[in-house]
């Protein structure tokens, strides 16, 4: 197994004194490269700091983050922006496309950003996979959200990058374009080998996972593979008990 991501001892404490929050107690976990990997648990349980200290947007106040051979902790601001520039993608709940660009200029923003272009046959396959050959011309305003989020997604793909982080990424999209959307991801984890981490409430979602990780109280308590929503739901509910 390899290990795109790993996180180990993981803490983050918000606020001091009497309002102090743990928000992280002492998480390890890998995350395997090419696979699908779902985190879950009740709110407050830590599972969206977990992605963002993962991603890179936030700090541990103790642990160490190590993607692939970079310890993200050591870096310096500018060499951590740059590293999440080149190589992690990001799929959001609120899709923060920019209004006044066209589909395909949103899809291509991080790499214009970056004075980079596009490998033409991996967007080519990128914007097909999504299904939106018809409508790169469009403005957000002239897209369904579920349309919107897709664009999303390919934005966060067309870099190749090492990973993928996603923060509820069909929280606002109704059933179908959720299912278009999270089959899309899982298009993009079994044909493109890409390593995506979801942070979720779904277990329908998450059901598209090959890993089920759950928080509670900022620590690991449980996880599943392969799991299918009934599983998922059968846990939680333990768990909640």
């Amino acid at each position: 197994m390899t290990s795109a991501i790993s996180v180990t001892d993981a803490a983050k404490i918000y606020g001091v004194g009497d309002a102090a929050v743990t928000a992280l107690a002492g998480v390890t976990a890998s995350f395997e490269q090419g696979k699908f990997t779902a985190i879950m648990g009740p709110s407050g349980s830590g599972k969206s700091t977990l992605l963002h200290c993962l991603a890179g947007l936030d700090s541990l106040d103790r642990g160490d983050v190590i993607l692939g051979d970079i310890e993200l902790g050591a870096l310096s601001d500018k060499d951590l922006t740059l590293v999440r520039r080149e190589q992690i993608g990001f799929i959001f709940q609120a899709f923060n496309l920019i209004p006044t660009l066209t589909a395909k200029e949103n899809i291509l923003l991080p790499l214009s950003i970056a004075g980079d272009t596009a490998d033409p046959v991996w967007y080519d396959q990128v914007v097909k996979a999504v299904g939106l050959e018809d409508r790169l011309g469009h403005r957000p305003s002239e897209l369904s959200g579920g349309q919107q989020q897709r664009v999303a997604a390919a934005r966060a793909l067309v870099s190749k990058p090492a990973i993928v982080f996603a923060d509820e990424p069909s929280g606002n999209l109704d059933s179908k374009s959720g299912e278009e959307l999270l089959d899309f991801m899982r298009k993009a984890v079994d044909d493109f080998g890409q390593t995506i981490v979801m942070v979720t409430h779904d277990a329908f979602a998450a059901s598209y996972a090959d890993r089920v990780i759950f928080l509670d109280d900022g620590q690991i308590v449980a996880e599943l593979l392969d799991p299918t929503s009934e599983q998922i739901l059968d846990k939680m509910k333990e768990l909640g008990d």
